[in-house]
């Protein structure tokens, strides 16, 4: 049974207090960040020592490559997913991109990456820039289909974010609070593209910090109108739903952190990222305690689906993989 909040730890091993909080069932998940990391076989040091306090716990990390990658040394330097749109064989590039990914991070003890980023590239909002794939939705959607295949051939569940899009709105939702001024209609036949077409492929979404006040006048991360009525009912997506980091500014609209995974979780996200702030983690847990809420069984999906690839580098995919890349130019 997992519960529905995900937290952080403010170093490369565990503290007594961190295992104290790791124990209790209101906390589901783990991500780290590049403070937690130093190379693969310390992370994986650290992953053993996270399951032997909680075997079921979601073990999570963002790694799509360019300037978002926590996993550094000892891990290869992947592109930012922009750079595969100049590709003559993008599509290929883009799968392998996603398996080498995934099993490095599967290798080490994790479970997923938060990836892919399913925003377009509209030029605007420097929070998305490179980590887009494309700017053209159609463009995207195939490139984005096959990292996607390519972190599922490896046994990683696939997380699309952030959704409903980022890429219009350019405040940077780490420290204010974006507004998108689009319609609905105006978004449907633009940023929701990738998002409708990928929604039967992706294991799970995470919403944006973004107010789209021509749709709702909350965050899409907290509103029911965008994660139910059309997320769910829409878009017919079945997987789970994650909020991003509810200490980030564009968060903030919802009052403190223990109100703030409360709106989350009633407007339908499954978890709640609370990191960066170990205060408000705990303000969010005591909140989930107190609900006694039952965490959705969906989150189980997002567990690996492979066993420690401790050899991956002898795979014949893996080389051929590198093989495509390097000659791209899209590593070292």
């Amino acid at each position: 049974m997992h519960g529905s909040l995900m937290l952080d730890i403010a170093g490369t091993w565990l503290t007594a207090e961190d295992r104290h909080l790791l124990r209790q069932p209101e906390v589901g998940g783990l991500i780290l960040f590049a403070r937690n990391i130093e190379h693969p076989r310390q992370v994986d040091e650290l992953c053993r020592s996270i399951r032997a306090v909680r075997p079921d716990l979601l073990l999570a990390v963002d790694q799509e490559g360019g300037r978002v990658q926590r996993l550094r040394q000892g891990f290869v330097k992947l592109p930012p997913m922009r750079e595969l749109a100049r590709c003559t064989d993008a599509p290929r590039l883009a799968e392998a991109c996603g398996w080498v990914m995934a099993t490095e991070v599967l290798a080490v003890g994790l479970d997923f990456s938060f990836a892919p980023v399913l925003d377009l590239d509209h030029q605007r909002s420097a929070v998305v820039g490179t980590r887009a794939f494309e700017g053209d939705p159609q463009n995207a959607v195939v490139l984005i289909d096959a990292f996607i295949r390519g972190m599922h051939a490896a046994g990683m569940a696939a997380t699309g974010k952030h959704f409903p899009g980022h890429g219009w709105a350019e405040a940077d939702s780490h420290v204010a609070i974006p507004v998108d001024e689009r319609s609905l209609e105006e978004l449907s036949g633009c940023d929701l593209i990738p998002f409708r077409a990928l929604s039967g492929s992706l294991d799970a979404i995470m919403p944006a910090h973004v107010i789209y006040p021509q749709v709702d006048d909350q965050p899409a991360g907290f509103s029911r109108r965008w994660l139910q009525d059309i997320l769910r009912s829409e878009l017919g997506f079945k997987g789970v739903i994650f909020s991003d980091d509810l200490s980030m500014a564009g968060a903030h609209v919802a009052g403190d952190a223990a109100d703030r995974i409360q709106a989350a979780l009633a407007a339908g996200c499954d978890m709640g990222l609370v990191c960066n702030d170990r205060a408000a983690a705990e303000l969010a847990l005591g909140a989930l305690q107190r609900l006694g809420a039952t965490p959705p069984s969906a989150l189980s999906s997002m567990r690996a689906r492979s066993e420690y690839a401790v050899d991956y580098k002898q795979n014949p995919r893996w080389l051929d993989a590198m093989g495509a890349l390097k000659a791209a130019d899209l590593i070292a």
